[in-house]
Parts: C-alpha cells; sequence; structure tokens
C-alpha cells in the first residue's frame, strides 16, 4: 500500500514539473541549500548519514569491508591532502581527470566530454561551489536518472590511501571537481564498486538526458555519414573507439598514430572537392590533445595541396591540437564503433542547431499482469504495458531520398548498477512495433490484445533482445499509428523501464491504457419477481428471521462450490461475505432479505459464466493474465495499475485466481466504483475526503 501510494505521489510531483533540470529531485530528500546553511550557523563541516564515510560506501566485494583493496582506506577532506584545494581551477579540463583505482573509465570518458560544452558541464556541475566562500563541506550535483534529474549532495571526505585519492584524481592534484563528482555519482549508484565496468554512452545519457545510439563501423549503415551530419547539426554528443582484442592493447598506438581502446570525440563532417570528386571527411579530436592521425588527410598531408583556400578555411584546417580530418571511407575502416547521444531540446539552448521532438514514459512489468515476455510467449504477450506513437509529417531532406518518418526508441530497465550488491543481474529487454489496425486508430483508451497483436507481424523491432541498461534503435516508417510493445525476453519478470521516443517531426505519443470505468446493470426486483422454488429455497436456509448474516452467508456459498469438482477454491471467507452483505444490504440491516439475496444469486451465476470462460485450461483456476478481459466482461473497466493492485490482492502464489476471490475481486470493484461515484463531483472524475472519511471507507 505505502508503494502504491510512493508512486502515486511521484506521479504528481512529475505532473507540477519536479524532475527537470531546473527542478531537479532531491536524491535522498536532502537539500543542498538548507544543509548548508545548517552547517555554516552551527560552524561545522558537513558529514553525509546517506552516504558515510565507511566501507560500506566502497563496496560489497572487490571493494568490500574485507578486501586487500580497501586495506589501509583513510577518509580525508582536500585541506587535508593540500594547502590550497580548488573545486575548478581555470576551467575544467581532460587533466583534471586521471583515472584511479577503480574500473569506471566509462564515466570519465564520459566527463571528459562534459568539459567540451561548458554549457552541458553546467547542468551537471552547478557552478558557484568553492573550498572557500561558504565553505561548508557539502557539493552538489546533478544527474538525469531513468527519466528526471536528481539532485545529489556529499560531502568532500574523499577515500584516501598513503595520503592520496584512491580514485579519480586531478593531475595537478589540488583540483577535486572530479572526485566530488564521481562520489555523487556512486551515491546513487550505492557505492563506488558499482561504478566498475559500464559504456560511454551510460554516462552520456545520465549527464544530459539525451538518447544514445551505437554503431558497429564494419556493419555501417548506408547512410551512416549522413547521420552523423546530421546528428552534428543537432548539437548532438558524439565518441568513437577501437576495440581491443586483450587488456594490454588498451591505449597502445597504431602505426598510424590512432589509440586502441582509446575514447576520442567526433566534431565535424564535412564533404570536400578532390581531383573532380566529392570526397567525405570526418573530423576526430584525441582528449589527449596530441597523439593525431597521420595518414591521408591528416594534417599537412599532400591531400590538402589539391583542396581551394576557401574550402580549407570553412573546414577549419588548423594545426597539430590533438584534432584532425579523415576520410570517411578510412574512419569507418579503423574505428571499430561510434556512440552519438541525441540531446533533449531543453540541453540545447541555441537556435543554430536542429533538434529533435522527444517523449519519454515510466512503465512497469509486474509477474502475474503486465510482465508478458516477448512475442515467443503468445499468452502472456499482449499483457505488456503498450503505447501509440502517431506519425504524420515525412521528414525534410531524408538520408535515402525517400518519404518516411525517422524516430528512435530506447528502452531502459531502471536501477541495474544499484541491484549488483544483491547480485542481481540485468533482465534482456527489447520491444517490437505493430501497425494500429483501423478500427483502433486514434484512440488511446485501449489495450490492444492477442487478437490483434498475434494476428499481424512486427513492421519493426529492436535489433535485439539484450540484458544492458538500454536498448536504442532508429526505424523509418510511413505516416501512420504505431504500437510500441516493450518487454523482457523470458515472461514473468519485475522491473521498471523508461520508454523514450524521439522524432524528426512531431509525433502524438500516449500509453494504450483503457479508461477506468464500469457498466454496471442493476437489477429492479421486487419480491413477486422472485420464482417461487427460489423462495422456498430462501426460507429453509434463513431460518425464523428471514434474513442472511454476512456468517450464515459464507457457509452457504462454500456449500454449494464444495460440491463442485470444476472449481478449485479454498472457501469464501468471512471478509469476502462482508464485502458481499455491504454491496447488496439495501436496508443496512447487515444482512440480506429475499430480494438481495436473490440478486447476489442472479450475479454469482453471472460470475461463475465469465469465470468458466477465462478458465483457458479447465484447471478451476484463472491465470491472472485473463483478468483484464475477464473484469471487462463483466462490465468493470480496468488499467494495468489497477490490474497489478488486483494480482498482489486475489492471486496465489503461482499467479491463479481461485473462484472465490474472482468474485471477492468484482464484489470489490463494484462497491468500490459504487462509492467513488456517489461521492464524485459533477463529473470531475475526482473525489476529496477529510480523514475521518477516508478512514472510515477504507476500514469499509
Amino acid at each position: 500500500m505505502t508503494s502504491t501510494a510512493h508512486r502515486l505521489a511521484h506521479q504528481q510531483e512529475r505532473e507540477q514539473g519536479i524532475g527537470t533540470n531546473k527542478r531537479a529531485v532531491k536524491f535522498a530528500k536532502q537539500d543542498y541549500e538548507t544543509l548548508r546553511q545548517q552547517c555554516l550557523k552551527r560552524g561545522c563541516l558537513f558529514e553525509d548519514n546517506c552516504f558515510p564515510a565507511e566501507h560500506k560506501s566502497l563496496g560489497y566485494n572487490e571493494l568490500g569491508p574485507y578486501s586487500s583493496k580497501t586495506r589501509g582506506v583513510v577518509w580525508k577532506r582536500p585541506q587535508e591532502l593540500c594547502s590550497d584545494p580548488r573545486f575548478i581551477d581555470g576551467g575544467a579540463t581532460r587533466t583534471d581527470i586521471c583515472q584511479g583505482g577503480l574500473g569506471d573509465c566509462w564515466l570519465l570518458a564520459a566527463i571528459a566530454s562534459l568539459t567540451l560544452d561548458q554549457r552541458i558541464l553546467a547542468r551537471v556541475v552547478p557552478p558557484g561551489q568553492s573550498f572557500t566562500e561558504g565553505y561548508a563541506g557539502i557539493f552538489h550535483f546533478q544527474f538525469w536518472r531513468f527519466g528526471e534529474w536528481v539532485d545529489v549532495v556529499v560531502d568532500d571526505r574523499l577515500p584516501t590511501r598513503d595520503g592520496k585519492l584512491l580514485f579519480v584524481h586531478s593531475a595537478e592534484g589540488s583540483e577535486f571537481w572530479t572526485p566530488l563528482l564521481e562520489k555523487a555519482y556512486a551515491k546513487v549508484c550505492g557505492c563506488y564498486e558499482a561504478l566498475i565496468g559500464g559504456s560511454t554512452t551510460e554516462g552520456f545519457e545520465d549527464f544530459t538526458g539525451g538518447i544514445s545510439e551505437l554503431y558497429t563501423l564494419d556493419k555501417a549503415p548506408a547512410h551512416l555519414f549522413e547521420i552523423i551530419k546530421k546528428a552534428l547539426n543537432r548539437g548532438s554528443l558524439l565518441g568513437c573507439s577501437i576495440d581491443i582484442t586483450s587488456a594490454c592493447e588498451t591505449e597502445a598506438v597504431k602505426a598510424c598514430k590512432l589509440v586502441k581502446g582509446h575514447a576520442y570525440s567526433v566534431t565535424g563532417a564535412e564533404t570536400v572537392n578532390y581531383q573532380g570528386r566529392q570526397v567525405q571527411l570526418v573530423r576526430v579530436r584525441n582528449p589527449w590533445g596530441q597523439v593525431e592521425w597521420t595518414g591521408p588527410w591528416s594534417d599537412g598531408s599532400s591531400e590538402w595541396d589539391d583542396v581551394r583556400k576557401d574550402e580549407k578555411s570553412k573546414l577549419n584546417h588548423v594545426a597539430e591540437d590533438g584534432e584532425f580530418w579523415m576520410s570517411y571511407s578510412d574512419f569507418i575502416r579503423q574505428f571499430s564503433r561510434l556512440e552519438i547521444c541525441n540531446l533533449t531540446p531543453d540541453t540545447l539552448e541555441s537556435d543554430d542547431v536542429g533538434h529533435w521532438n522527444n517523449y519519454q514514459f515510466e512503465g512497469i512489468w509486474r509477474v502475474g499482469s503486465t510482465a508478458g515476455g516477448c512475442r515467443n510467449h503468445a499468452a502472456t504477450f499482449s499483457s505488456n504495458p503498450q503505447f501509440v506513437v502517431r506519425l504524420e509529417d515525412v521528414d525534410d531532406d531524408p538520408l535515402d531520398g525517400e518519404d518516411g518518418c525517422t524516430f528512435l526508441v530506447g528502452l531502459m530497465q531502471k536501477d541495474g548498477r544499484r541491484q549488483k550488491r544483491l547480485n542481481r543481474n540485468l533482465e534482456t529487454i527489447g520491444f517490437a512495433i505493430y501497425k494500429v489496425p483501423d478500427q483502433c486508430k486514434g484512440r488511446s483508451n485501449i489495450h490492444l490484445g492477442p487478437d490483434v497483436l498475434l494476428r499481424q507481424r512486427a513492421v519493426a523491432m529492436s535489433s535485439t533482445f539484450v540484458n544492458m541498461r538500454e536498448v536504442c534503435d532508429r526505424f523509418k516508417l510511413p505516416p501512420g499509428e504505431y504500437a510500441i510493445v516493450p518487454s523482457t525476453f523470458q515472461p514473468h519478470k519485475n522491473g521498471s523501464f523508461v520508454l523514450r521516443v524521439f522524432s524528426e517531426k512531431q509525433a502524438a505519443t500516449s500509453p494504450l491504457e483503457e479508461d477506468i470505468d464500469a457498466e454496471i446493470e442493476e437489477e429492479e426486483v421486487c419480491e413477486s419477481d422472485v420464482d417461487p422454488h427460489f423462495q422456498h429455497l430462501f426460507k429453509q436456509i434463513a431460518g425464523n428471521d428471514m434474513e442472511i448474516s454476512a456468517f450464515e452467508l459464507v457457509r452457504i456459498l462454500n456449500n454449494v462450490v464444495s460440491h463442485r469438482s470444476d472449481l478449485k477454491t479454498d472457501g469464501f471467507s468471512l471478509e469476502t461475505g462482508r464485502l458481499i452483505v455491504s454491496l447488496l444490504d439495501k436496508d443496512e440491516s447487515a444482512k440480506l432479505g429475499l430480494v438481495e439475496f436473490h440478486m447476489l444469486w442472479n450475479k454469482i451465476q453471472r460470475y461463475l459464466e465469465i469465470f468458466k470462460n477465462h478458465d483457458s485450461d479447465n484447471s478451476g483456476t484463472m491465470s491472472s493474465h485473463e483478468m483484464r478481459c475477464a473484469a471487462t466482461e463483466a462490465g468493470l473497466h480496468i488499467n494495468s495499475f489497477v490490474l497489478q493492485a488486483i494480482v498482489r490482492r486475489y492471486a496465489d502464489t503461482q499467479y491463479a485466481i481461485d473462484f472465490d476471490s474472482f468474485v471477492g475481486c468484482l464484489i470489490k470493484l463494484e462497491m468500490l466504483f459504487k462509492m467513488f461515484k456517489s461521492l464524485e463531483r459533477q463529473d470531475s472524475g475526482k473525489i476529496e475526503l477529510d480523514m475521518q472519511q477516508w478512514l472510515c471507507l477504507a476500514i469499509h
């Protein structure tokens, strides 16, 4: 219950704009300015109890309390390490980033890319922090985490050994923004050890809120040069690298002066006239500031002699500075992979660059309700969350000359690094895209069932199902409406995810969810309408008072179901009996009279018919995945979130629902619908209760 309340509160915060870079969520509910002022007032330095200077903040295995790697570690503040510590001195540069004894080079490569754009850096490292004015031993940073920006505070106690920083440090040893940034990122991931191993794209995304594409260059798509050019025009961050085959090759320099296992930035893409033909060139930057490509089109190479001066000037042909040009053909031959981080419009404040249109949604896979697995699992596949994207306008200047709508889809699972401590692996995830049938177009208040999804082939899919944090692919489809179905590969896997769509042109996107509603048929019955035989039976079971209490009702219902071999049940509970009486008791006697019991009997007969229709394997129980359709047949329309609550409350350990639970669930739903409608004001879709009213209704 509390987790549901937390989710609803989080949803309300998002609707109020909390979670943007300008209104970041306070991580662990710690407010930087409040804590800093408290420390200044008390004359003490901040100590972060949420990420203490203890072994558990270092790690759990390789950096655990009994590891040799953590022996002799002492946490020290910068003033204890040098006489004049600086937060940032003379601007943030790549020399501020020297890797220490932590395998997080992927993160440091992403931090290095930040130093190339001071405006993006300022979003991650808020300005105005120092070790002099207003210093209180507290600093803060902002990261994009699974759909929202979070503001993370840390104290400046850093792990050291023998008087030197254990992890990242600056070349001079007197700048501390990078070790403090690393500490803040370790805090949101759970500990330092959680940072070991990763992809630069993960860092790109968490520092920008962008969405990353990965291209293997020996399988480069036909129009990758145009994709690179368009990405640069949109202000995207681009990185490239050369794969290594063994650890000893890391940062080994090839004969052409390219470095293996090293992160480069791609900073330009242009076409030049050379000896009567067009040559595609790519500009690459080595963050070392030296060691440049020496092949064709490198600085001073003979190819430049045949290029007009005005073209040379346009290409900013400069001397040795770590940046160099090379032909696109050499680029894809020499480098192994290219990463493109496409940025959101709020990151790109300049009007000089083009913008993607971006949309994002949060979702949940829950065993028994929305964890349907991939298309291979036909019985459960349609249970997965679904999202619609409506593409109307075709691309400007299509790369392949053919009309279509270009868009990116990224599926990211949450909290993988925090789960490492628990020895939990990432799930294998992916998605499929289906054409929305004509009869469903223009609607978002539906959930596509197996009758739609299993009768057609997917028009597009993620390139793979993989156990990575994110799967992202680029698509081009004709204008139309499409349903995106994200899933784990296997069914029955719990997880939370963020689905993002970046489109070239405006696109209408939304979750595909049924509207919550009820179509309850109320019987108008008087005593004379009741069959005489039924009246006779009622007199026999009701006794002299001619009314049936909840206790008697449970006994009657259990007697009936115990004689049926086609139903599996643990028997009706007293709670269910009381619910039934509360729903049907018109005169508030807390008992059922003849007419009320007759209405109940008809209702249960109808519920039994629905239950049998959805007991597909004749097991006497119903799969919880069938509950959505069964409730709809009973006139009760529910969405995924209500379905998850039903499964938590009524399904057994095998996610089956027996008959008594089914009846109890439908009775409870009908009662809740009626209570809400009686309290709703003017069809607003909302009710307002004080504490007493809320407690009375909740206990009811």
